[in-house]
């Protein structure tokens, strides 16, 4: 009976456990397809943990965005921030332009009061020790004149208003367009309907260059009505824009 057991015993190789770790000399015991898988499962191996790591950023986007993720970073907080910080950074800067187009004004109204001043003046001065209240307020405007042209207002003034209606047009609209990518539609309301207005009165106001330029006081008078009415807006609109930078700060998260 041994002898039987002893003729149907089935040899039995012992195979190692194929290792990763360099110092293991058992891949040489191993064929040559063997150290092929070997290697194989090696490389998996080293790209498991990085994988692993980087799993739940790549399956849950979502807990970064308000409206599910669609749109990628486009619907997060910082991109809606923009929106309020240019508009902001937009208001001080249409107070500067306004600031600079009455400095340009300054100098036309100037130079008209400085003739009508001189239309009024029949004094002979050759014949006067002194000059007269009249020609102290003449030359006191004309230095004024002068130091006001030394600001060239008027090239500074068509420059801010260059930016101020490139920068303004795109951002109120890009401020929609991020309202619409993070919820999916608009808000017809004040802001929204006082943005649209503000858009209208950059464009209209800058139409009105051209016959500014040629001396129209129709044109000029209009420009500074609109943009005084824009200012107005603007200035409406900043509580109803600080309760949707709430909102947005409530409702969506970063980035």
């Amino acid at each position: 009976m041994s002898g039987t057991f002893a003729f149907l015993r089935i040899p039995t190789t012992t195979v190692p456990i194929p290792s990763c770790s360099k110092s293991s000399d058992a891949h040489l015991l191993l064929p040559d397809d063997h150290q092929t898988k070997n290697a194989g499962l090696c490389s998996v191996k080293k790209l498991v943990l990085p994988l692993t790591t980087t799993l739940p950023f790549v399956l849950r986007p979502q807990d970064a965005f308000a409206a599910g993720g669609e749109f990628g970073i486009l619907e997060g907080r910082s991109l809606a921030l923009i929106h309020p910080v240019v508009m902001g950074g937009l208001f001080v800067y249409t107070l500067y332009a306004g600031y600079l187009g009455w400095q340009w004004r300054r100098v036309r109204t100037l130079q008209d009061e400085i003739n009508q001043l001189k239309k009024q003046d029949d004094s002979q001065p050759e014949l006067e020790p002194e000059p007269s209240p009249l020609q102290l307020q003449i030359q006191q405007l004309s230095e004024e004149r002068k130091e006001l042209i030394k600001g060239q207002y008027r090239d500074k003034h068509f420059n801010a208003g260059s930016i101020l209606l490139g920068f303004g047009v795109f951002e109120s609209i890009g401020g929609g367009v991020n309202t619409y990518l993070r919820t999916g539609k608009l808000f017809p309301g004040p802001h929204l309907y006082a943005g649209a207005a503000i858009t209208v009165l950059w464009a209209a106001a800058a139409s009105l260059v051209p016959p500014m330029q040629k001396g129209n006081e129709t044109a000029r008078n209009l420009h500074i009505a609109l943009n005084v009415l824009n200012v107005l807006l603007f200035v409406w609109q900043i509580p109803t824009g600080w309760d949707i930078v709430l909102k947005v700060l409530e409702f969506t998260n970063w980035p």
